[in-house]
């Protein structure tokens, strides 16, 4: 069997360690300023390649850091329990860094996708670390999704029961994962997020690496067992006190905000839909950060 390629950066960033609750985390960081935390998303074939965008633009006037979350890019990727409460914990654990580094100040945070949830649940659980926050295409608000309120469900997670040990059955686990992963399926569920075939054509590269890595399939098995998404996800929505900027795409698969009408109409939070898929950033890259410093400078 060839050794899979070695991992290049996916930020032109310096890359470095941090070990906390949630084991050893990799972590790009540069510019000069008030610190900012960027979160990558949960899927398959995640990375803080996600995050590019952003990242070239805010380090400019801010000291970005941008994690790579447990079970992905240079952060441990090794077989154990990957949940709600070890994702969550490397929000605080890149919390406590930042707090060392540039001391005991409110920090801005913006999280993608599912990662949106763990950033949620963290400030929740320390308001008084994060300034503001913002949920790119965020989880959460789809048809149903009222539905995810802890007080109706008794477990904390969506986990599909037994789903995971499937998923992971060595006879057919790793076939599975093969196919998930190959180019060909990289590039059709990026066409699927974007809600068009104009993608980014670096990131099915770097998709493809990143997901070749040792052990690169324990997170996402997690992920399609359904054990990340959290089942109180409205509530705690509900309970955020910081400014929110939350801006969503209008196309693709993540195109259902049917449900955002419970915050929408909060005064701490900002809703503002983009003509694009999933990924606002790298179809509006200037009018994101734009809209994004318009943002943190109102706050």
């Amino acid at each position: 069997m060839s050794r899979p390629p070695t991992l290049p950066r996916a930020l032109d960033a310096d890359l470095h360690e941090t070990t906390g609750r949630s084991g050893r985390l990799a972590y790009y960081v540069g510019g000069d300023g008030p610190p900012l935390l960027l979160v990558h998303s949960i899927n398959a074939a995640a990375s803080a390649y996600e995050v590019k965008p952003v990242y070239d633009r805010m380090r400019t006037f801010r000291r970005v850091y941008s994690v790579e979350l447990p079970g992905y890019g240079h952060s441990d990727r090794s077989d154990r329990r990957y949940d709600i409460r070890l994702f969550t914990d490397a929000v605080h654990d890149m919390l406590d860094l930042i707090e060392r580094e540039t001391g005991a100040q409110p920090v801005d945070a913006l999280a993608l996708s599912l990662s949106s949830e763990f950033l949620a649940r963290a400030a929740v659980e320390k308001p008084e670390r994060l300034r503001t926050l913002a949920f790119v295409t965020p989880t959460g608000f789809s048809k149903g999704s009222t539905r995810a309120h802890g007080g109706l469900r008794k477990k904390a997670s969506r986990e599909m029961p037994g789903l995971h040990k499937v998923l992971s059955f060595p006879l057919w686990g790793h076939g599975l994962y093969s196919l998930l992963t190959s180019k060909r399926s990289i590039r059709y569920f990026l066409e699927r997020t974007w809600g068009s075939k104009q993608i980014d054509d670096q990131m099915v590269e770097y998709d493809h690496i990143t997901t070749h890595q040792p052990g690169a399939e324990h997170a996402p098995f997690a992920f399609l067992s359904g054990r990340l998404f959290s089942s109180d996800i409205r509530d705690l929505y509900e309970r955020l006190t910081q400014p929110v900027w939350m801006p969503h795409g209008t196309r693709g698969d993540f195109k259902d905000f049917s449900g955002v009408d419970l915050v929408a109409k909060r005064p701490n939070w900002t809703v503002q839909p983009f003509d694009a898929g999933a990924l606002v950033h790298f179809e509006w890259p200037d009018e994101f950060a734009a809209s994004y410093r318009r943002f943190l400078d109102g706050q």
